[in-house]
């Protein structure tokens, strides 16, 4: 696993999301602004978290194609049902 490669992609990417868009979001009394949301990645020795989840182990093939994803410089493909206008 290259990390010198993720952590590069990653500044990358972040640097494409737009801190200063909001979004509407429709309320019963009207409708508000809404920043879009935060995703949180952390990086360990042997594994990674993604937002509030469960660990994931380095060799299991999800993980794998989520950093593959990040390596070729694109957001994770598994996150595209979750979020499709990006995170």
């Amino acid at each position: 696993i290259d990390f010198d490669l993720i952590l590069e992609n990653i500044k990358y990417l972040n640097s494409l999301v737009r801190e200063d868009i909001a979004e509407i979001e429709h309320t019963p009394w009207g409708a508000r602004l809404r920043r879009p949301e935060h995703l949180l990645l952390t990086l360990y020795q042997n594994g990674l978290v993604v937002g509030h989840g469960a660990f994931r182990p380095y060799q299991h093939p999800a993980t794998q194609q989520y950093l593959q994803d990040i390596m070729d410089g694109y957001f994770p493909s598994e996150l595209q049902p979750r979020y499709p206008d990006g995170v």
